[in-house]
C-alpha cells in the first residue's frame, strides 16, 4: 500500500484550530499577555499563514486574542472592568442554563456531572490543577448543553475561556477555577428539579471564584507554541 506523501496532508479546518486554542486558554496552557506569533503556529499546526491569520481574527472577535498593528497577536489580557463583565456575563447566562437545565435534565446528563465532579476532586486531590481546571470548565459546558440551547453553550464556551484568563490574571497559583463541592451541590438541586435553588448556588458560586482574584497588571509573556499544540 502507497504511503500517503506528507505535502498532500489537509490541513486541519479554522473550527478545529480555534477549538485547540480555546482550550489551550481554557486549561491555561496559554497564558494572558503571551505572544502568539505566526510562523510557529503555521508550523503547529501544518497550515498557511492566511489560515492562521483567518483564525486569529476569529479569536478577537470571541474575545480570546488581541491583534495589535504592527506588534501581531496576543492572547487576550482583561482589565479589571472587563473581567467584572465577563463574570456579570456568567451569571447572566448560567442563571438562564440552570433553570432551563432543572426543568429537563435527564438522568445521562446528571451522572455524568456527577463523575466530572467527582474526576475534579480527584484531580485537584493529586496536584493535577490542569486538569481540575479542564474538568471545571468541561463540567459548566456539559450543563449547558443538558439545558439544551446551543446559542447559550456557545457563548458559555467563550465566557469559560475568558474566565480562564482572568484567573489566570488574577489569582494566585493555587486560585482554583471551581470548587467540586459547589458542582455536587449543583447537580443535587438539578436532580431535584429545584431551578430556583441550582439559580442560586451558581451565582454564589460565581461570587466565590470573583472574589479570590487579586487585580495586578499583566505581562506580555512569550509563549512555547510548539510544546502547547503538541501532537
Amino acid at each position: 500500500m502507497a504511503l500517503i506523501d506528507d505535502d498532500l496532508r489537509q490541513p486541519p479546518p479554522d473550527a478545529a484550530i480555534v477549538d485547540r486554542v480555546v482550550g489551550a486558554v481554557m486549561e491555561q496552557k496559554l497564558a494572558a499577555g503571551a505572544k502568539l506569533p505566526e510562523a510557529p503556529l503555521c508550523e503547529a499546526f501544518d497550515c498557511s499563514r492566511s489560515q492562521i491569520r483567518r483564525v486569529l481574527i476569529v479569536l478577537a472577535e470571541r474575545g480570546v486574542v488581541a491583534l495589535h498593528q504592527n506588534r501581531g497577536a496576543f492572547v487576550a489580557s482583561p482589565g479589571a472592568e472587563e473581567a467584572r463583565n465577563v463574570f456579570a456575563a456568567r451569571r447572566a447566562v448560567e442563571r438562564a442554563i440552570v433553570l432551563a437545565a432543572a426543568s429537563r435534565i435527564d438522568p445521562g446528563a446528571l451522572e455524568d456531572l456527577r463523575a466530572n465532579a467527582h474526576a475534579g476532586c480527584a484531580a485537584q486531590a493529586r496536584g493535577d490543577r490542569g486538569e481540575s481546571i479542564r474538568l471545571s470548565g468541561l463540567f459548566h459546558l456539559r450543563l449547558a448543553e443538558a439545558a439544551g440551547n446551543a446559542v447559550l453553550t456557545r457563548f458559555l464556551e467563550d465566557l469559560v475561556a475568558r474566565t480562564s484568563l482572568i484567573i489566570g490574571l488574577y489569582g494566585a497559583r493555587a486560585t482554583r477555577s471551581c470548587s467540586e463541592d459547589a458542582h455536587e451541590a449543583l447537580v443535587a438541586a438539578l436532580a431535584a428539579r429545584d431551578g430556583a435553588r441550582a439559580a442560586e448556588l451558581m451565582d454564589t458560586h460565581l461570587d466565590h471564584i470573583e472574589r479570590l482574584l487579586d487585580i495586578r497588571d499583566a505581562a506580555e509573556t512569550p509563549a512555547d507554541i510548539r510544546g502547547v499544540f503538541a501532537r
